[in-house]
């Protein structure tokens, strides 16, 4: 799409509350004081395609949830699609008379949201032990700014939010052309990953210890696993659900994450590897995961072996392979490598003054 001229609209489709869904016009335009960078995703690490001028009119489709970016207008984690494969951080975006409601990305276009039931109740809760609060009739479109974990519904335990204060069951929310992906109710900015090896190392040291503090978990192991679970925090598990360490979903989140949300995965026998899918645990940031990581290892009783060797990283990174952590017949191996590449076991509080 080539860049607009500052004459043209500046034209939004968007949802707004129970009713059909209208289009708004608004005007804006880009307020970066020097030029605005157009890039490939929603993250500084994405290449720039192009540039905008200050003051250029554009037009917005639908917005994504990406990296937070401090701004010339606000402080924003939305970026705004303005063609196929083109983003612009919503920070330096001047809207009049103020921000819109715009809709979430699909694959193509923008992701309507209609009641897919005869009537659906508005809870002022994710789940059956908040009061009602009004009713939505079969077909109203609805503006979906989050979702939530809560009570099973037909197996679907995710509830979406329509307003502040306001939850509808996700299982009675039909999309079109299908659901986009949503940040979680309270969930932080999608994150880039650090700039070199070192950079995540550094990043890693305070929540790994802050765990050892907490579970005796070694801090050279967490952060070895942090490491090779994430792909040094490349992962797009790590990147938009601050999942460093695969931690799977068994049911429910469990009473750290904010709920589970289906990756594509690969399961491996022996030599032979399969795509599949999987539900992994989203946290509200990265120190939950940690906390979580902690926890899970420190309190499962198939874990109870390694929790006797939290004074020998070597044995316990070892323990929690032989105990089910991972599949992959050299993941101990791997994790040993790591420590003794990097020197991890400096960051281990035993080995500090």
């Amino acid at each position: 799409m080539p860049v607009l001229s500052a004459s043209l609209a500046f034209i939004l489709i968007l949802l707004y509350g129970a009713a059909p869904a209208l289009a708004f016009p608004a005007s804006g335009s880009v307020d970066s004081q020097t030029v605005l960078n157009v890039r490939s995703g929603a993250g500084t690490d994405k290449p720039i395609l192009t540039t905008l001028p200050d003051d250029a009119a554009i037009t917005v489709e639908c917005q994504v949830w990406g990296q937070g970016i401090v701004g010339t207008q606000r402080s924003s984690p939305y970026w705004d699609r303005i063609g196929n494969g083109r983003y612009v951080a919503d920070a330096f975006i001047a809207w009049a008379p103020s921000r819109p409601s715009v809709p979430w990305c699909a694959e193509s276009g923008a992701a309507n949201a209609t009641v897919d039931a005869s009537a659906l109740n508005v809870r002022s809760g994710p789940g059956f032990g908040h009061g009602v609060l009004s009713q939505l009739p079969s077909g109203a479109a609805v503006e979906v700014t989050c979702q939530a974990w809560g009570s099973d519904v037909e197996g679907n335990s995710v509830w979406a939010r329509v307003g502040d204060g306001r939850f509808v069951s996700d299982r009675y929310v039909a999309w079109a052309p299908r659901k986009p992906w949503l940040p979680w109710c309270g969930q932080e900015a999608v994150v880039v990953a650090p700039a070199d090896t070192a950079a995540f190392i550094a990043s890693a040291v305070g929540p790994a210890q802050e765990s050892q503090r907490a579970t005796k978990v070694p801090a050279s192991v967490t952060i070895a696993q942090a490491i090779l679970e994430s792909g040094w925090g490349r992962s797009t598990l790590t990147r938009d659900d601050h999942n460093y360490f695969g931690m799977k979903c068994f049911g429910d989140p469990g009473p750290v994450a904010l709920g589970c949300r289906d990756y594509a995965t690969h399961e491996c026998s022996g030599q032979d590897c399969f795509p599949t899918n999987a539900l992994f645990r989203a946290y509200r940031d990265d120190a939950d995961s940690y906390v979580d990581h902690g926890k899970q290892l420190a309190t499962l009783s198939r874990y109870a072996e390694a929790m006797r060797h939290t004074a020998e990283p070597d044995r316990f990174a070892r323990e929690i392979h032989l105990a089910g952590y991972a599949t992959g017949s050299t993941y101990a191996d791997k994790l040993i490598d790591l420590m003794k590449q990097h020197n991890l076991y400096r960051y281990d509080l035993a080995q500090m003054g």
